[in-house]
């Protein structure tokens, strides 16, 4: 009886608790109810708390979900980040990579290197004064002659026999002024006398001037023909070097207005040499009378000469714009040669220190001469003013500051204010090779 009754109980209870939708775990067995005493009622008896299932059944969830929650997390953040890295490379890749450098020079003392041409002190082509033919020439080029030496001498017998005739003339002259002169003095006792007339006297008299003034004219000629004669001997007008010679024995000398002559020999003066060279207005202001120079030569790379400067056009020439300046320089050494191309080494005061930069950063615009400078990451475009062109760089004088970045190779459609990434090559690499970084 007891047992039919607890049985009952038991499936009650079961029946209750499924009621109530919980379920029983599968870790935790059914423990048997104890026995109730004979008698007693289940509702009377304080059954044994059953083991909570759904908080453990929660807390599974929880994990779950913060799994759940982390994965998700961690996948848009990896894709924020991919899209992130993907905008800035394309930003990047949109942004043109420029090469820039900065100017050299604009410290300490500036020179400005210009050509110039060498000349001697005097240089002179030596003419005939008197036609003939070459008798014989005693200097040849490159020969040293004094002051006053003989180079040559021209054979001219058709002067001989001018020079003949005129002596010739003279001795008749003074012939009529002898005879005229003892006419005169006696019509002029006649006269005293009145045998003779005024009329006829007077035309003696006349007669005497007359003869005076054929004879001092045919004086005149014969000194003439002598001192032609006399250019039969040429001599050197003053010391220097025979620098060419363009006669030979025998050879046909012209000399008069209706001629073309010929230049016998070409004399110069190089124990002082004058160096020319043609100053930039720019430079002007660096121009002083009686400062020394630098001078180069290619023929002597190692040595460098120096002279003064002497004296200046004092106007600058409208062809060229420069101002022609002329440069003294002792030669007593004789290895600088005229007409040698030689360099001459201007220093500059401080307001023309000009920066040089290559020929390649330049931009030729509407508005004028340009440079690419950047700055923050961006392009200014800057007007500059060229000074001086030295072919593979240019002198900067207006327009840039020796710590501006430029750019080099600048695109025709480079603009003002354009993002650029600047590319920086470390030269000093141990691999040999170049490091690029962008910034």
């Amino acid at each position: 009886m007891y047992d039919d009754h607890d049985q009952r109980a038991t499936r009650n209870e079961n029946a209750g608790m499924r009621d109530i939708g919980t379920e029983l775990l599968p870790d935790e067995p059914v423990r048997p109810q104890a026995a109730m005493p004979h008698g007693a009622v289940s509702g009377d008896t304080a059954p044994t708390p059953p083991v909570s299932r759904s908080r453990g059944g929660l807390l599974v969830g929880l994990i779950v979900c913060i799994l759940l929650g982390s994965f998700i997390f961690a996948g848009i953040r990896s894709r924020a980040k991919n899209e992130q890295a993907l905008t800035q490379s394309t930003d990047a890749s949109a942004t043109p990579l420029v090469n820039v450098t900065t100017p050299t020079g604009g410290g300490g003392q500036a020179q400005v290197v210009l050509p110039a041409n060498v000349a001697a002190f005097i240089d002179t082509p030596i003419y005939a004064r008197t036609s003939g033919y070459m008798q014989h020439w005693y200097a040849d080029i490159g020969a040293h002659v004094q002051k006053g030496a003989l180079l040559a001498v021209i054979e001219t017998p058709e002067l001989d026999q001018q020079v003949m005739q005129a002596e010739a003339d003279v001795k008749t002259a003074q012939s009529n002024l002898q005879i005229a002169g003892e006419t005169a003095t006696r019509w002029k006792g006649l006269l005293a006398k009145n045998a003779v007339s005024r009329q006829e006297a007077d035309q003696t008299f006349s007669n005497l001037n007359a003869s005076q003034s054929a004879l001092s004219a045919q004086e005149a000629n014969l000194k003439r023909l002598q001192e032609l004669q006399q250019f039969e001997r040429i001599h050197a007008p003053f010391a220097g070097v025979i620098t060419a010679r363009n006669v030979d024995t025998g050879s046909l000398i012209e000399a008069g207005q209706n001629t073309t002559q010929k230049e016998l020999f070409h004399l110069a003066a190089t124990g002082r040499l004058r160096v020319f060279v043609p100053v930039p207005e720019v430079y002007q202001s660096a121009v002083h009378d009686g400062a020394r120079v630098e001078i180069t030569v290619d023929a002597f790379p190692n040595e460098k000469f120096y002279g003064t400067l002497a004296r200046s056009s004092r106007a600058v020439d409208p062809a060229s714009r420069t101002l022609n300046v002329e440069v003294d320089v002792d030669n007593t050494t004789g290895k600088l040669l005229p007409g040698a191309y030689a360099f001459v080494h201007l220093d500059l005061p401080i307001t023309l220190q000009a920066l040089r930069v290559p020929s390649n950063t330049l931009l030729f615009r509407g508005q004028g001469m340009q440079v690419g400078v950047v700055e923050n990451g961006r392009v200014v475009l800057r007007d500059v003013k060229i000074g001086h062109d030295y072919g593979a760089s240019v002198e900067i004088t207006e327009g840039l500051k020796p710590s501006d970045r430029i750019v080099l190779d600048p695109s025709d459609s480079l603009e003002n204010g354009d993002p650029v990434r600047v590319q920086v090559k470390n030269l000093g690499s141990s691999s040999g090779q170049d490091k690029r970084a962008a910034e």
